[in-house]
């Protein structure tokens, strides 16, 4: 299976002219996964934790939204099989995978999955982002890899740009502040050289890397992503770009 990165949005994103297309259009390009195992940027939980593996209601992780957003359901099966080998492929001596079998799906997994497979019948495990540190999380990504040979459709989701503050509502696919557009630009050409050091040191060499993210936890999915498709590093390529009320939606496939 590849391997993707995607900029999620936020529940707002259904509403979108669009997205919602581009989202439905990337999966119907994809081999049919057996299961998706998220990498979501809304759950960091140290040590590395799993997600319910069984359909349990969502996290409305956010606030402010019109109401019919908070009634969104996505009942996708659970993968208890899944847990396993990842517990198998992660646990460490005195840092065990932990389970969280309350723990459903958050916005950051939900709002694209909706989109890309609307009939919730492919099965979605979770897994917590256990540090934000890029090198760490590489190696997470590296360990991961071996799922892809199992049919597993590893995702990590995030925003490829993402400071709150400088949202501009109401702005089209082409617009963005200079911040989010240079952040972009650098992105998109470290990612097509395959420069994973600066990818892994974009706070220090990336233009606006500190505007950009003021906190990494939505490029962190990345290098989840960037571990586990390594082996397709020289083939990635980004399926959707453009900007969001000011933020790159640029989301990315490894293989």
């Amino acid at each position: 299976m590849p391997v993707l990165y995607l900029s999620h949005g936020a529940p707002p994103l259904a509403d979108d002219p669009l997205w919602p297309g581009q989202l439905a259009a990337w999966s119907a390009a994809l081999p049919r996964p057996r299961v998706v195992l998220m990498v979501s940027a809304h759950w960091e939980s140290a040590p590395a934790a799993l997600g319910a593996t069984e359909t349990v209601p969502l996290v409305y992780d956010f606030g402010g939204f019109a109401e019919r957003y908070y009634r969104v359901r996505y009942p996708a099966p659970g993968a208890p099989w899944l847990a396993d080998r990842v517990r198998a492929l992660l646990d460490t001596p005195g840092r065990p995978v932990h389970q969280d079998p309350a723990r459903g799906l958050d916005h950051g997994a939900y709002v694209p999955l909706a989109e890309m497979y609307p009939a919730a019948d492919v099965p979605v495990l979770q897994l917590s982002l256990p540090t934000l540190d890029p090198v760490e999380l590489l190696a997470l990504g590296r360990r991961l890899a071996p799922l892809r040979e199992e049919g597993v459709l590893i995702v990590g989701s995030g925003f490829f740009t993402h400071n709150l503050a400088g949202l501009r509502w109401g702005t089209g696919p082409d617009e963005a502040p200079g911040w989010s557009r240079e952040f972009d630009d650098w992105g998109r050409e470290a990612l097509g050289a395959a420069d994973v050091d600066a990818l892994l040191d974009f706070r220090h060499r990336a233009p606006a890397g500190r505007v950009a993210h003021p906190r990494t936890e939505h490029f962190a999915p990345l290098f989840v992503s960037l571990g586990a498709g390594e082996s397709d590093l020289a083939a990635a390529r980004s399926v959707i770009d453009g900007f969001w009320a000011g933020l790159a939606k640029r989301s990315v496939q490894f293989g």
